[in-house]
């Protein structure tokens, strides 16, 4: 992967798409809105929990919408904005962290009624929610550690 040049504090344009850690944009937007999208097709029921994971992907997926924007257009020139990289990716490990299990826990809860039926159903795509909140999490991790890297270079 190309490293950044010509004195730029973080890669702009098109070189995102080409520099560690922001190629993990585009694998965050799909695995948060996978996220997003299986919690809302199935029942949310308890709604505090299932509420925080939803709120936690609908969140991440928007910042990281406008973070990617923010990266594309050039806006992000600035030497505050390594920290500021690092700091919004660490928050969305936590906040995704938290999800995961949360998520993991009432999906657990679920399993143990013995699904069949339409609840089977919904409850597979529970599980499917919960492999994929935990990739989310992953992808955040790693682009929140490489972040630092780059943070720590520059």
């Amino acid at each position: 992967m190309a490293s950044t040049t010509s004195g730029d504090v973080l890669p702009s344009g098109g070189r995102i798409f080409t520099t560690v850690p922001d190629v993990f944009f585009i694998p965050e937007f799909v695995f948060g809105g996978l996220v997003w999208i299986l919690v809302a097709s199935s029942r949310v029921i308890p709604e505090n929990p299932l509420g925080w994971v939803m709120f936690v992907s609908i969140f991440c997926f928007v910042g990281t919408t406008l973070w990617f924007f923010i990266f594309l257009c050039g806006a992000n020139q600035s030497s505050i904005w390594p920290s500021l990289d690092v700091g919004f990716h660490f928050l969305a490990v936590v906040f995704f962290l938290s999800a995961s299990v949360d998520l993991a826990y009432i999906t657990y809860l679920k399993g143990l009624f013995s699904p069949t039926g339409e609840f089977l159903k919904l409850y597979r795509l529970d599980i499917s929610a919960v492999v994929m909140s935990y990739v989310a999490t992953l992808l955040y991790f790693l682009h929140t550690i490489f972040s630092a890297i780059r943070w720590k270079n520059s």
